[in-house]
């Protein structure tokens, strides 16, 4: 099938913008690719200290004739999804051995759990994060003693973290391996419905805890679909994981099998070897398109049209909300996951799973078929699923046809004909919002504002009782120079409460929301940001305001808004306790949230 015209067009336009930093970048990455080897180049005292505590293979390391893995991870068993990373490093240098190489655990990077902050301070640290995941997975691998890298993470903000690092370290091949999903719970939609009745006093906490640990209680990715499994989505789309790797749960032998397969595979990637592979060819243009295709196709999170285009810059690409626009207008909805359906990613799975969905996108000519993976070249490669059987571990076809319509759906009958994120622009800035859990009927929401400079305070003017109309909330001062752009995830039973009561309520905000938001319509990562002089700074309550997800429009309908003077609110609570105090630095250097909200790499790749 030949490419879309539009997804043809979205990635040259994308290569022509990009053209000055992605040959800058590339140039960088093969001068250091040529130079071969990166042990060869170390005195004997650096090797020795490299190799100290490595027992009987320090002969092998010190040849510099095998190739050596570098294991960057994200183990804590504070995270359900990182947990089952304890015992990977032991697989991984087993199998290695095995494989004739050697692997050591290069170093671990901080991963926090956004599920655990929801409200709390700590949550203004939750974007930051990714960037020093970053910096730490970078000062990991500085030691250059690595032929490859395995990345061990999963959640919200450090696999977006590990990308920007394995780009940096481009020259050299690097594969994510994941953790899998935990099995199903309590089902998300009863979760939401019992959060909901808290919301309105109807049960108390103890019935809100019994529920939330239903639904949380064990190792494993939560099984909605947010940002999290929208990772482990885009890590096979992109070509960083095994052929379908992404969503095989925890302590299971078919886990463990393709664990020791990406180590095999990673160490026959190195230049050692006949079939280099280094990130830098995998993280091309085309993959960051057959991302966000990706991203559209299943209604993924949010929380990625921040993280791609930090990502892409590291890799010398410019991405623009505009690219994420025109390319969800061709991308059908292929899925209904929670928060869009009722289904939980193991469901999804059994379905047909994302082998299934990448084989009808590429039959669509929706997805580049022809860029360099881990697993080797072509996306058709991930159109098969790993069995484990007798033999040992194969990949076979995948499903044919999906084994539930009601949530996998071919691109000939999506559920819906566009994908899940819009751009929204008008005299208020520009914003996105996710829609494909948002009903068609919502979309345009036209009314007076009621403005909040944090979550709290709408929480409290609901329990008052003060939402009687159609409002637009409008929570400002949360983006990533005002105090790190914490998600407002709670804030989506309040919103859908009224939402229920019949009322037209939509949020307006520069913050984030989790990457579970759902049905109500919300313009979210409003740029400029309000402490950047945005005019969300200069709303007053009562002022009109028109969220058109249909027409792509985010505007202030009352006159004079411009002319008033810009609201300049004490924000120095933002900046002490739970750490924040040590993250001011990032507060003054972050970039704007519509090019990725970057520390760590928007300076050196300037648009």
């Amino acid at each position: 099938m030949a490419l879309n015209p539009e997804v043809d067009r979205v990635t040259d336009r994308i290569r022509a913008r990009s053209e000055k930093t992605r040959s800058d970048y590339m140039a960088r990455m093969r001068a250091a690719g040529e130079a071969g080897p990166a042990r060869s180049h170390l005195s004997c005292g650096n090797q020795a200290h490299a190799y100290a505590a490595m027992g009987a293979e320090k002969e092998a390391l010190a040849s510099g004739r095998q190739p050596n893995l570098g294991i960057v991870t994200a183990y804590n068993d504070m995270l359900s999804a990182h947990q089952p990373f304890e015992t990977y490093p032991a697989v991984i240098r087993d199998a290695a051995r095995a494989a004739g190489g050697t692997a050591q655990v290069a170093g671990g990077v901080p991963a926090m759990c956004d599920g655990v902050t929801q409200g709390q301070p700590g949550m203004e640290l939750s974007l930051f994060s990714r960037d020093v995941i970053a910096l730490a997975a970078a000062v990991s691998l500085s030691h250059n003693t690595f032929d490859a890298a395995a990345y061990l993470g999963v959640c919200d903000k450090i696999v977006p973290g590990l990308v920007i690092a394995a780009a940096a370290f481009g020259h050299i091949p690097g594969i994510f391996i994941p953790a899998g999903p935990m099995t199903s719970g309590l089902p998300n939609d009863e979760k939401s419905k019992v959060r909901q009745q808290f919301a309105t006093g109807e049960i108390g906490r103890d019935k809100l805890m019994e529920a939330e640990m239903a639904s949380y209680h064990g190792p494993g990715t939560c099984t909605f679909y947010g940002t999290a499994n929208s990772n482990q989505m885009l890590m096979e789309f992109m070509g960083l994981h095994l052929p379908g790797a992404s969503f095989v749960n925890p302590g299971t032998p078919l886990r463990e099998a393709l664990t020791r397969a990406a180590t095999e595979r990673a160490l026959a990637i190195t230049g050692l070897g006949n079939e280099y592979t280094p990130v830098c060819d995998v993280l091309d243009e085309r993959a960051f398109v057959n991302g966000i295709v990706g991203l559209m196709a299943t209604g993924g999170s949010t929380n990625l049209v921040i993280h791609l285009p930090a990502m892409a810059r590291a890799a010398g690409i410019i991405l623009d909300l505009k690219d994420f626009e025109d390319l969800s207008e061709v991308t059908p909805l292929l899925a209904k996951v929670y928060p869009n359906g009722l289904a939980d990613v193991n469901h999804f799975h059994a379905a047909g799973g994302l082998g299934y969905m990448i084989g009808q996108l590429l039959d669509a000519g929706l997805m580049h078929p022809d860029t360099k993976t881990v697993a080797g070249d072509g996306m058709n490669l991930y159109t098969q699923e790993p069995k484990l059987g007798d033999d040992g571990l194969n990949w076979t076809a995948g499903a044919g046809k999906s084994q539930n319509d009601r949530i996998l759906r071919p691109t000939t009958d999506p559920f819906q004909k566009s994908g899940g994120v819009k751009q929204l622009v008008g005299n208020l800035g520009r914003g996105v919002m996710k829609v494909s859990a948002v009903a068609p009927e919502r979309h345009v929401i036209e009314a007076p504002a009621r403005i909040f400079h944090d979550q709290e305070s709408v929480k409290a003017a609901f329990k008052a009782g003060e939402f009687t109309s159609d409002t637009v909330v409008v929570v400002r001062f949360q983006g990533p120079k005002s105090n790190g752009m914490p998600e407002l995830h709670g804030l989506t039973p309040t919103l859908a409460v009224l939402q229920d009561r019949g009322l037209r309520v939509a949020l307006v905000t520069d913050g984030r929301m989790s990457g579970a938001s759902g049905k109500v319509p919300a313009c979210i990562h409003v740029a400029p940001e309000a402490t950047e002089g945005g005019i969300l700074a200069k709303l007053r309550d009562g002022d009109l305001i028109r969220v058109d997800a249909t027409a792509g429009v985010l505007e202030v309908l009352t006159d004079g808004v411009d002319d008033r003077p810009a609201v300049t609110p004490d924000l120095s609570a933002n900046s002490f306790g739970m750490g924040r105090e040590l993250f001011e630095v990032f507060r003054r250097t972050v970039g704007p949230a519509s090019e990725g909200a970057g520390v760590a790499v928007a300076p050196a790749l300037p648009a």
